[in-house]
This record gives structure tokens, sequence and C-alpha cells, in this order.
């Protein structure tokens, strides 16, 4: 019985000591691993080519044009305009007689020209 409390005794205080643990390598390197994966992918999803810095960039550019589409446009439509007004459908007088006299030079016998 004696022996017994004494292996009792001696386990209380192995108990009660505090518990160190070792730590092992692959304890050290995980976290470390993923502490890096997790960088990189922060890191591409900022500056990488499908990026935060990448989509403002191409959205500035696709501002740009929109903008020069938008001119583009309304250029397309005034020539449109100006082609059918010298069209055979319908022929506009003032603006065949106003393109003659800036392309070909030409002027009515009646006006005075001063250069």
């Amino acid at each position: 019985m004696r022996q017994t409390r004494r292996k009792m005794r001696a386990e209380l205080r192995q108990m009660n000591r505090p518990m160190t643990r070792k730590r092992s390598i692959s304890g050290v390197l995980l976290p470390l691993a993923l502490l890096i994966v997790g960088a990189y992918f922060t890191f591409a999803a900022v500056q990488g080519d499908f990026g935060l810095f990448s989509r403002i960039q191409v959205d500035a550019e696709a501002e740009e044009l929109r903008i020069e589409l938008a001119q583009l446009q309304s250029q397309t439509q005034r020539m449109e305009i100006l082609t059918r007004r010298l069209s055979d459908e319908f022929l506009d007088l003032d603006l065949l007689d106003e393109q003659a006299r800036e392309i070909l030079g030409y002027v009515r016998a009646d006006e005075i020209v001063i250069p």
C-alpha cells in the first residue's frame, strides 16, 4: 500500500509540473507554408495579369474607347446625312453648290473673288 501511495504521489507531482512541449519542424513549416501561399495569392489578386490594378486599367481603357466610339458614330452619321443629301434620290442644290465652290473652286459670273 505504501508503494502504491508513493507511486500515486509521484504521478501527481508529474501532473502538477508545467508541461513543456517540443515543437516539431512540421509544426513550424506548415503555418509558414500557408502564410507564403496566402501572400502569393494576395499579391496575384492585386497585381497579377487579372488582378485589381489590371482591372482598373482595362476599365479606364474601355471608357476611352466608348468615347472614341461615340465620336466615330457621330462622324459616320454626319457623313451619311451628307451622302444622302448629295444622292440621286434627294438632291440638295445648296449643298451641291457649296461643294462645287469649295472643292472645284467654281465661282458664278456675277461674283467678285477677293483673295
